[in-house]
């Protein structure tokens, strides 16, 4: 993420596709945290660069592509 600088950064708006596919308790509640952990310093460095930053992402997989997917627990890591 440090190849691209403020210049770059600041003012622009920047997607940041985060893989939050996080192991889960039967109560929704994360086991390892591995993969939040590790998308934290990309996102800081962007923000701190003066961008505005959205992150998205993708919680388990469709059965039957009827599924509804969560990513609350993972959001909530984030605070």
């Amino acid at each position: 993420m440090e190849d691209l600088s403020e210049a770059e950064l600041k003012g622009k708006t920047v997607l940041i596709r985060c893989d939050l596919n996080v192991p889960l308790n039967a109560d929704s509640e994360i086991t390892d945290e591995t993969r939040n952990i590790s998308s934290i310093p990309t996102i800081k460095y962007s923000c701190e660069k003066g961008a505005r930053v959205l992150v998205c992402s993708y919680l388990g997989r469709l059965k039957d592509g009827l599924e509804e997917i969560l990513v609350e627990a993972s959001g909530q890591a984030y605070g």
